[in-house]
């Protein structure tokens, strides 16, 4: 999945002290995963029924318990576009108190790095083709998403104003669509790939012959598997130390019709899809210029798109066909 690790220390988290917030998330999990691969210790975990994040008293408790000298910052309230359609307040207001108090507390704390997840939602709607982190400020972003969208990147600016005024070491990283096995597949709040798997397979299962896709089909996407996420963000965590934010995508751009085939033949629907033109198609087009996280941290991302498909379709049979549940709203 990366470059060889060169010059770079491969002890670098044998002796921290971590706090992983959505580390009981979809993309949390794989990270906490790598962290102890990598010789992390014991990373500490804040979970939402003992600390809500949104409370400043609730993150000075997680901080006096812990003493971290890393924070990587994975939580967020966040969906697909009906759920940010239904939720535009909610998304805005928690996001942004739980990421502007924790870094305001975090360099309070003496916190040595704190690395924020951003999200693609933050480029502006009409991004050129690969975005650039660049244009990041060029405009405002897709209406559906701009409230969520908007809300992380001011964890951009509040990371880089800290970093001038307080030396804080923040560095913000801009990952694209997620996906794989463990994602969250409930209709109400999921992205979709997800949501996809699950109308092919139930339309199987319930012997229907069409299922009903959002949108036109027309808008293009970029999807990044989820343990490929995990290891662009540890290793950023370990290389980078930058101010300047940096995309994670697997730089591969596949329109939501193609998309839709290509989990239609690895589900074995063979139904006719229905195009639902009267909900919105969201960005029209999604697709990460990946230059700067090769360069500064030798990241790139090793799954294959279709090899992380089957893998999520098959997870999604054995797991939660088989009685097993989704992971919580509260992943990236």
């Amino acid at each position: 999945m990366t470059a060889p690790t060169g010059a770079w220390p491969t002890d670098f988290w044998r002796d921290k002290r971590v706090v992983v917030t959505g580390g009981g998330g979809f993309l949390g999990s794989y990270v906490l995963e790598l962290l102890k691969e990598r010789g992390c210790p014991n990373p500490f975990v804040p979970r939402s029924r003992e600390y809500d994040l949104r409370r400043e008293a609730d993150i000075v408790r997680v901080l006096e318990e812990s003493r971290p000298d890393v924070i990587l910052h994975l939580a967020a309230v966040v969906g697909g576009i009906g759920a940010n359609r239904e939720n535009p307040g909610r998304f805005f207001y928690e996001n942004l108190m739980m990421g502007a108090q924790l870094m305001e507390q975090s360099r309070r704390f003496g916190v040595g790095k704190f690395v924020t997840i951003g999200t693609v939602c933050s480029y502006p709607k009409f991004t050129p083709v690969p975005f650039r982190e660049e244009d990041l400020w060029s405009g405002y972003p897709e209406e559906t998403n701009a409230p969520y969208g908007l809300a992380k990147k001011m964890l951009l600016v509040q990371g880089q104003a800290y970093r001038q005024q307080y030396g804080l070491n923040s560095i913000y990283l801009l990952p694209v669509n997620l996906y794989g096995p463990r994602d969250n597949f409930d209709p109400a709040s999921s992205h979709v790939i997800p949501a996809l798997i699950k109308k092919c397979v139930d339309a199987i299962e319930a012997g229907a012959d069409t299922i009903t896709v959002w949108g036109t089909g027309k808008a293009t996407r970029e999807f990044l598997y989820v343990a490929d996420a995990a290891e662009g963000i540890v290793l950023a965590a370990e290389r980078y130390e930058g101010d300047e934010p940096v995309n994670l995508g697997a730089g591969v751009e596949i329109s939501v019709k193609d998309l839709v085939g290509v989990i239609a033949r690895l589900t074995g629907f063979e139904g006719k899809i229905i195009w639902d033109a009267s909900k919105p198609d969201g960005q029209p087009r999604r697709l990460l210029d990946t230059t700067r996280a090769k360069k500064h941290f030798g990241f790139r991302a090793g799954t294959g798109f279709e090899v992380g498909l089957k893998r999520t379709v098959e997870w999604y049979r054995e797991r939660v066909r088989g009685g097993g549940r989704s992971l919580p709203t509260r992943v990236h």
